[in-house]
């Protein structure tokens, strides 16, 4: 994002002048605190008891995938705020996914999914992703009814924060309420002497929004009247005028921001006024001036990146006097859109769709969610793309903010949010005067545990410890470590769902295994939520004999009961079934063969045995070369280099250390399985987090160099926990005679892939079967082309 954030003319002004107090501090909080930005998508909106919410998660860094963090928590909450589950997800690449079971017997109410990293944690929970869900139960003695009854009330906010005597200055209002919002209000201005004489009038843009321009007069009091649609009416007084003073006024363009600072009163003396632009906690744009006046200066954004650009002044003793942010090219988004092909839509009932996902861009993989055309999602309210561009980054109770990022949307109106927001990521006095986050949750790469053992009671210091751990169907394996001088080692980046088991023993075998203890302890803790939950505007109310179930919750209760029997007869259709047990094969000599050190999420498997066209290579080297996207391997003569997005990597022959020239001349025949590991994993050595590639041979077998056959016999046991395991989505396949039986299908949900992979030069297909009603399609696809940083964002209604 760096490479794009910066044009050309803005890096040569940014040399002209020594790095200021402000700059300095905002570069130690950019390298030392970056911040993530967490988006959630559901695959619906609602729920009824007893049914599965899936989810998938994006987490970001500015705007790319997160690096910080490998690991979310994803939690549920009633509206009392008592925690009812939780979930440990792995992140690949900044995404992850899961489900939480609802109960059948879960009460009628909005629920919260409550999402967060432990590096979050480390600050505000402001910036925490917290959705509030509506789960239906028409057993449940209260129903949920939308809030009409609570009132709204109303804030004002001056551009940059200052009212000043004969200066025009825009105004944001907002509104506010406990439950719904008014859509249809408008306004109006008085001067209080004069209460019968409106002096400017406006509507609102949206529920959230409205904005008007005034030019005051000292000494006069003003007053703003709001009035909605139902003859609701309140009053605010506006700010005191003041007689001396500067006013910031920003605008957007797609060619630039223009701004002024329009100035009365501020005396003769000269003064340096030093002007930041910052995107995100990166300065893109510096200025100076020694004077003030009417002057309009442009910012060029042909380059600049969408997002929140904020404008900071200081003077010269380095205080802040004015903010204001305003959003980059609203109408001209940087986002790139997924295109189908070979779309085979059928409208009749029960009937099969293909698509197509062209593979134009480079992306590691897809989230696809299709529903009924006349579905709602929580894409409606909070899209992945107004988390990324504006929610990740500002506090705010907005309603729907999505609809700022649609092609209908009204730039004013996003301009006008962005007038009554302040940017808290950082404050700027705060890390000015030395005072950042204190972190006091350190992050962990993926699943890691702290270990002590003991002897007879006493820390076993500078100790060899076998550790012997199976998993179900795997076989039994071996890992050897050593302890500190206190008895401690440490396990890093272990990748495993459910729980492992684990056996030890001391390489000693003169100590009895009755005097050793081995305690392990997480090294990650779900954190409470010390905040309140967001407002909701549904209430509560008895539900009586004569109510009726809505439609769609008969339908939701229809599809739950529905997939009850799908989950009993779900078979695959022939070819995924392919797809399928080729990948299963693969998955299970991946077991066979690695230790679970050398097991990472962010791996890249290559699957000598069950792959006929592996063997066919003269050697490994190049059979590598050009197949994971930053890895070279190099050839001067005998000597090889291996390097992984220009940095060493670390190479591993039936996991041992092993030099590039010892495999240059290993044929791929006598290969079992080659995966390449990117980024940290805890079978690394010598403090390396660049990755590795580890070959497996098919000496003694298949199974490589590892007897599965030695078990532990009388040795302690301890069971460890893993990320929670996600229950497969499943959908009819109706070319199959088990679903023929199935009486009525009112799915909403025709199909969700959180994670489609995408094969190289493979077409990426989507397929899946219509319910009994289908008449169009909402087709949403979500990824990241990491080529151009841009996000790929698509949400359409096609027909058949």
């Amino acid at each position: 994002m760096k490479k794009m954030i910066f044009t050309s003319s803005l890096m040569w002004s940014l040399t002209l002048f020594a790095q200021g107090k402000a700059e300095q501090a905002l570069k130690i909080f950019e390298e030392k605190y970056p911040q993530e930005k967490i988006h959630l998508l559901f695959d619906k909106k609602s729920y009824v008891a007893g049914e599965n919410l899936w989810f998938k998660s994006f987490i970001y860094t500015g705007y790319e995938p997160t690096s910080v963090s490998t690991s979310l928590f994803v939690e549920l909450y009633d509206s009392n705020k008592t925690l009812l589950d939780k979930k440990m997800i792995p992140l690949l690449n900044g995404e992850g996914n899961g489900n939480f079971a609802l109960p059948e017997n879960m009460k009628e109410n909005v629920y919260y999914i409550r999402a967060y990293t432990t590096w979050s944690t480390n600050f505000s929970e402001e910036f925490q992703a917290i959705r509030s869900v509506e789960v239906y139960n028409p057993s449940s003695p209260e129903k949920l009814m939308i809030d009409t009854a609570s009132g709204w009330n109303v804030t004002l906010h001056p551009e940059s924060g200052t009212f000043i005597d004969q200066i025009n200055t825009k105004f944001a209002v907002r509104l506010h309420s406990k439950g719904q919002k008014p859509l249809n209000w408008k306004g109006y201005i008085t001067e209080l002497a004069r209460p019968d004489v409106k002096l400017t009038s406006f509507k609102g843009f949206d529920e959230n929004i409205g904005s008007f321009k005034l030019t005051p007069e000292l000494g006069k009091k003003y007053q703003l009247t709001v009035e909605d649609d139902k003859g609701k009416k309140q009053t605010v007084d506006l700010p005191e005028v003041i007689s001396a003073g500067i006013n910031l006024q920003m605008e957007s363009s797609p060619e630039a921001i223009k701004y002024s600072l329009v100035s009365k009163n501020m005396g003769t003396e000269s003064q340096t006024y030093t002007i930041l632009g910052t995107i995100n906690d990166q300065i893109v744009y510096k200025a100076k001036l020694n004077t003030l006046s009417d002057k309009i200066y442009t910012i060029p954004t042909e380059k600049l990146v969408n997002g929140i650009l904020q404008l900071s002044i200081f003077n010269e003793k380095d205080d802040l006097l004015l903010q204001r942010m305003c959003f980059i090219q609203p109408k001209h988004l940087q986002v790139k859109k997924a295109e189908l092909s070979k779309i085979s839509f059928n409208g009749a009932s029960r009937s099969q769709n293909i698509f197509n996902i062209t593979n134009s861009i480079d992306s590691p993989n897809y989230t696809v969610l299709v529903l009924n055309g006349d579905s709602k999602s929580t894409e409606d309210e909070n899209s992945f793309l107004s988390t990324l561009l504006l929610t990740g980054d500002i506090s705010t109770d907005l309603e729907s903010p999505a609809r700022y990022f649609r092609k209908d949307s009204d730039a004013d109106a996003l301009d006008a949010v962005l007038i009554s927001e302040k940017w808290k990521r950082y404050d700027w006095k705060m890390i000015m005067a030395g005072s950042y986050p204190m972190i006091k949750n350190k992050t962990e790469p993926y699943i890691s545990y702290k270990g002590k053992v003991t002897l007879s009671g006493k820390p076993a210091a500078n100790t060899d410890l076998n550790l012997i751990f199976s998993m179900p169907d795997n076989g039994t394996k071996f890992y050897q470590i050593k302890t500190d001088q206190s008895g401690f080692f440490a396990l890093h980046g272990l990748m495993f769902e459910d729980s492992i088991k684990f056996s030890y023993q001391l390489n000693d075998p003169k100590i009895p295994k009755e005097q050793v203890q081995v305690i392990f302890q997480p090294n990650y803790s779900y954190i409470p939520l010390r905040g309140a939950l967001p407002r909701s505007y549904y209430t509560l109310q008895p539900r009586t004999p004569e109510d009726q179930t809505s439609p769609e919750v008969i339908k939701y209760t229809e599809a739950k009961n529905m997939y009850k029997v799908i989950n009993e007869k779900a078979t695959l259709i022939e070819e995924v079934k392919i797809i399928k047990q080729k990948k299963n094969l693969t998955k299970k000599l991946n077991d066979e063969l690695s230790s679970l050190t050398f097991k990472n999420s962010n791996e890249v498997i290559f699957d000598f045995v069950n792959d006929i066209n592996a063997g066919s290579y003269m050697n490994i080297l190049d059979y590598l070369q050009g197949r994971v996207a930053g890895l070279q391997m190099q050839k001067q003569g005998f000597d090889v280099t291996a390097t992984f997005r220009g940095a060493p990597i670390s190479i591993f022959l039936d996991e041992m250390p092993a030099s590039p020239s010892q495999i240059s001349s290993l044929p791929s025949s006598d290969v079992a399985m080659i995966k390449v590991i990117r980024g940290y994993f805890v079978g690394g050595t010598g403090g390396n987090t660049n990755g590795a590639i580890a070959i497996y041979t098919k000496r003694g077998g298949v199974s490589g160099n590892i007897d599965n056959s030695s078990k532990p016999t009388n040795l302690k046991q301890i069971t460890l926990k893993g990320y929670d395991k996600e229950i497969a989505f499943s959908n009819p396949d109706y070319s199959n005679e088990s679903f023929k039986n199935i009486s009525k299908d009112t799915r909403t949900v025709l199909y969700w892939n959180p994670f489609l992979e995408i094969q190289p030069k493979e077409p990426v297909k989507v397929e899946f079967y219509n319910n009994d009603e289908t008449k169009d399609y909402r087709v949403i696809i979500i990824g990241y082309d990491s080529n151009s940083f841009l996000p790929v964002y698509y949400d359409n209604v096609l027909k058949p």
